[in-house]
Order: structure tokens, then sequence, then C-alpha cells
């Protein structure tokens, strides 16, 4: 009797379990024959040939946007001789071309393919709201260094001053995001865009060199004019290419507690002006000590 219940328990227990399992069994069974292969097999053909479409479509804009900007850029380059401006700027329309494509073929994609964008669009708002406080000095680094390359304030080996920075030297990279400076002694500063206010570009135009040489006046300033004049005369000759006004003596001027000096200035190619005005305070010392002049060495206290 024992062993009659306990086979009877087993059965109904197997029967328990079976008849779940034979009823999903049925339902996909049953779901499976209401399929409507046609309609199914007839979608998946219109949507393969709308994505290949979409691709093709994408490809043919990206080629003729790439082709109208390189041909835009070489009517450009003909007027504008600047081959790191020209470059920095075609990378920048490019990408910004190649970024918009991107943004609505992916568009077109999930809309075909059946993904509901608005709801992602929704989300990547409310992200890209978030982000966008964040990179928010990025994005001022950004269209700095635009309007810093549109407008052509700078070029690489120009020398300039950032007044506000109190930082001057070479330039040797114009970023989108960063200008990078090399001073007179090696240091090389990366500027972020953002912080740039006022750019004192000193390669523009010619330079003036200004050289005052002190003197002695009880000395005779005539004979020490006609010293100076022969050093500038010197420096006009060894110097004539990168001189654009010769040397001119501005005369006597007071250097504070009876100091005094004699000032010469001239214009210069600009990138030249150190170098020049060294050579003429040198040429100048050494005009007026060949002929007995003395220098003063005393010290100049404010006035």
């Amino acid at each position: 009797m024992y062993f009659l219940g306990t086979a009877a328990t087993t059965d109904s227990s197997e029967i328990g379990i079976i008849e779940p399992a034979a009823k999903q069994l049925n339902a996909f069974q049953r779901w499976w024959a209401n399929l409507d292969w046609e309609a199914i097999t007839g979608l998946l053909i219109q949507k393969t040939l709308t994505i290949i479409f979409i691709i093709i479509l994408f490809g043919i804009l990206a080629r003729v946007a790439n082709f109208l900007i390189d041909r835009g850029f070489r009517s450009y380059g003909k007027k504008v001789n600047n081959e790191i401006r020209m470059t920095t700027l075609r990378t920048l329309i490019y990408n910004i071309v190649q970024y918009t494509l991107g943004f609505f073929f992916i568009y077109a994609l999930l809309s075909t393919i059946g993904i509901p964008v608005g709801s992602l669009l929704a989300g990547a708002g409310i992200a890209g709201l978030a982000i966008g406080l964040g990179a928010q000095g990025f994005m001022n680094d950004i269209i700095t260094g635009f309007f810093i390359i549109t407008e052509q304030q700078i070029d690489v080996g120009d020398y300039v001053r950032l007044i506000d920075l109190t930082i001057e030297g070479t330039v040797t990279a114009v970023g989108l995001r960063t200008l990078q400076l090399k001073s007179a002694d090696g240091t090389v500063h990366f500027v972020p865009n953002r912080n740039i206010t006022t750019i004192s570009n000193t390669s523009r135009a010619d330079m003036r060199v200004l050289v005052d040489v002190r003197i002695d006046p009880t000395e005779g300033i005539a004979g020490i004019q006609q010293a100076i004049e022969r050093a500038n005369q010197s420096i006009v000759e060894k110097y004539a290419e990168f001189i654009q006004t010769p040397p001119v003596v501005f005369g006597t001027v007071d250097l504070g507690n009876s100091n005094y000096a004699i000032r010469t200035t001239m214009y210069v190619t600009n990138g030249r002006q150190f170098k020049l005005q060294e050579e003429l305070l040198t040429a100048s010392i050494h005009e007026l000590a060949k002929d007995g002049f003395t220098i003063p060495n005393s010290p100049i206290l404010p006035k």
C-alpha cells in the first residue's frame, strides 16, 4: 500500500509540472502559426532597401560636401597666403559638416528601424544641458579661437603681448582651444583662448627702435651728436635691408635728476627691432668712446 501511495503521488506531481509546460508550448506554437510571414518578409525587405538608400544618400552627400569644401578653400587659398590658417579652417569646417551629416544619418537609421528617436533626444537634451554647463569654458575656448583664426588676429611667428595676462612671446601654435607662446627665455606658455581679451601684435607693421645714450652735456653736445651720427650711418650701411626709415637723432632728453641722453629713433622690419636696437646702442657707445667722450654710469634715481 505504501508503494502504491508513493507512485500515485509521483505521477500527480509530474502531471502538475508537465501541464503548464505543455500549455506554454501550445501557446508558442499558436503564436508561431499565426505569424504573417509574408508581411514580415515584406517589412524586412522594405527596411533593408531603405537603409541601403540612406547609406548611399549620405555617402553621396559626404563626398559632395568634401568636394565643395576643398574647392572653396582652393579658391580662398589664392587670396590668403597662410597655409596654417587654411589648414585650421578647413579642418574645422570639415568636422562641422561631418558631425552634422553623422547626426542626421544616425537619426534616419534609428527612425527607419523603429527606435523612438524623440524619447532619446529628450533624454539626450537633459544630459547635454548638464554636460554643457560643465563644458562652458571649453566652448568659450572654441568660439574665441574660431574668431582669432578667422579674423587673422595673429599668425605663427608673430611676436605678441597679452596685456591682461602680462605674457609676451613668439606665437608657436594657434589652435581652437589654446594659444602657444614662446618667451625670450625659452618658456612656452599654453594660454586658453577664453583668457585672451587684448592682443598686441607687434609683427604686423614696421617697428620703432629707440635708443637713449647717456652723455655728459659739459663735454659738448655738438661733438657728441656728430659721433652718434657716424654710428647711425654705420648701422644703415650694415643693415640697409631691414631699415625702413633711417636713424634720426631726436635730440637731448632729460632722464631725471640731471641725467641726460641723446635719443635716436628709426623704424625697422618687424622681428629685427631687438637686434638693431642692440647694434645701434653698441655702435653709439663705441663712437663716443673713440672720440674720448664720457658715458655716465651713475644710477638714475626716480623722479
